[in-house]
């Protein structure tokens, strides 16, 4: 159980974004015991991240050590995203944060919920399905490790698009969002013992009741606009962080 209330961020995309969007997240991560119970980092947290075996990402460490210090004051899950998936034993073993791979269920007050990142789940096009594959594939895994960091890095550098969800156009994103909605509805349908899914990967914020006292709930993106997301046993709210 993670309490009575949880917060939800998605989608930071730290280290390719502006420095102010990190400090902004560090002082979020700050003030997080204040605002909530527990906290629930679902997703692209960072615009990539590996753990490899002896290894720190130096572009992360600062983030990774401030949420290894938060989890000393409240629990802190992790889901992986489409750019963060590969945590190994990194968050588990060394900060004593939880990490599922793909999703996820979580206790917030006596009810049950489901975080997924939500990558592969209902993409638009079949590329980013493919990507999803590779990605997920323990060959592709074990070469990336046999790797040097820096040319690995070089080479997430040169493919970052790949990896990125950098879809533009508007109606694109429309129907990737309620796709991914009719998703969340389908499987709260399948399974009536989930109060809520929380999901993200299209940088749409969304706040949705498809069964009374159900939610399904995305925070939007942390890099646009600060946003994330309180989640009680019976209730979601949407906010912003200023």
């Amino acid at each position: 159980m993670l309490g009575e209330q949880l917060l939800v961020v998605s989608d930071a995309h730290l280290g390719a974004v502006d420095p102010q969007i990190q400090e902004s997240f560090l002082d979020f991560l700050e003030s997080a015991p204040s605002r909530g119970d527990a906290l629930l980092v679902n997703g692209d947290l960072f615009d990539f991240w590996f753990s490899y075996r002896r290894v720190i990402p130096r572009e992360g460490f600062t983030v990774a050590a401030a949420l290894g210090a938060l989890r000393k004051r409240m629990p802190v899950v992790v889901t992986g995203g489409n750019h963060d998936r590969w945590g190994d034993g990194f968050w588990q073993e060394d900060l004593n944060i939880t990490f599922a791979t793909l999703e996820t269920r979580l206790t917030i007050g006596s009810r049950d919920f489901l975080a997924i990142h939500g990558d592969g789940v209902t993409e638009e096009h079949w590329s980013a399905d493919l990507m999803h594959r590779i990605t997920r594939n323990p060959v592709t895994i074990a070469l990336w490790r046999a790797l040097h960091p820096d040319l690995g890095f070089w080479f997430v550098d040169k493919m970052s698009k790949g990896l990125g969800y950098t879809v533009r156009d508007q109606s694109i994103l429309d129907r990737v969002a309620a796709r991914q909605q009719a998703w969340a509805t389908d499987r709260m349908q399948q399974d009536p013992g989930l109060a809520g899914i929380i999901m993200g990967h299209t940088h749409r914020a969304a706040l949705v009741e498809p069964f009374p006292g159900r939610f399904y709930v995305n925070p939007g993106a942390w890099f646009d606009g600060h946003r994330y997301a309180v989640v009680t046993a019976d209730t979601a709210s949407l906010e912003t962080y200023r």
